[in-house]
């Protein structure tokens, strides 16, 4: 099997496992703003903007949930685009769970392990599209040299 058809099915496998995963915890916090159905206290939002789970549910549902499965499915394909969507991802999970520690502060071993998620889907990312061919040069800088 080709190496980037073994990242690629990878990269799709790692993206339906945060998939679901956020599908199903962001509609936990959809349903049960309070935290209940996943078994978060309310009082860990104290120092953050959000009165409830309600918001911090959307995203999870939206961006970890909706969008890696969307990214998944670009895996599985092979597009062109997969690693420029996984890398999107990669920082999207990144700045999540930077905001969360900031806001709540480190409060569950999820936190470090999804932090490390979201820097490989970044590399991920990166390697995907360093072995498009259509792709290349898009996460490259020419220093003077006209665009191909």
């Amino acid at each position: 099997m080709k190496k980037t058809k073994v990242l690629s099915y990878s990269t799709g496998v790692l993206l339906s496992l945060i998939g679901f995963g956020g599908i199903a915890a962001g509609l936990g916090l959809m349903l049960q703003p309070d935290g209940g159905a996943v078994g978060l206290p309310l009082d860990l939002l104290k120092n953050s903007p959000f009165e409830d789970f309600f918001i911090p549910g959307i995203f999870l549902f939206v961006v970890n949930g909706m969008a890696s499965l969307a990214g998944a499915f670009l895996a599985f394909k092979e597009h062109r685009y997969t690693g420029v969507g996984t890398a999107v991802l990669g920082v999207a999970m990144i700045i999540w769970i930077v905001a969360e520690v900031y806001w709540i502060g480190w409060v569950s071993w999820l936190q470090p392990t999804f932090l490390v998620v979201g820097v490989i889907e970044l590399g991920l990312g990166y390697f995907l599209n360093a072995q498009s061919p259509e792709n290349h040069g898009m996460f490259t800088h020419h220093h003077g040299t006209p665009a191909h």
